[in-house]
């Protein structure tokens, strides 16, 4: 179902890979909201509803773990889900960030059938 009232929030530092996130996202009817690094990302939900986070967890000037901290302790945001969407795809990587509090976890470079079936879950379970 294509919803455009949904906001989603990417957190990328990589142009090329923001892009095409954010393009994949608008080809499913949703809408993205980009932010650069972990600080922008803060910003921007001070001031934009936010249904679903795509995480990077490599990002300059604030890893994606510490962001997910602040996220996750944060009672204005920690209700949002958040996905791992990371080029870590190491045996164990998946289960490290779920254990720090990622809902769900998509491994670069993306695999465009299993990135839209991880969203809808997510926004279906929390919208």
């Amino acid at each position: 179902m294509v919803n455009t009232d949904v906001n989603i929030l990417v957190v990328e530092d990589n142009v090329f890979n923001m892009e095409l996130t954010v393009d994949l996202l608008k080809s499913y009817g949703y809408n993205a909201t980009k932010a650069e690094d972990g600080y922008v990302a803060l910003e921007k939900l001070k001031d934009t509803n936010v249904n679903l986070i795509l995480l990077d967890m490599q990002l300059p000037k604030m890893d994606g773990l510490e962001l997910l901290s602040k996220l996750k302790n944060n009672p204005e945001t920690n209700d949002i889900p958040v996905i791992a969407l990371t080029a870590h795809a190491m045996l164990g990587d998946k289960e490290r960030f779920i254990d720090a509090g990622c809902d769900g976890y998509i491994s670069k470079p993306l695999d465009i059938h299993e990135f839209k079936i991880q969203i809808d879950q997510h926004l279906n379970n929390n919208c």
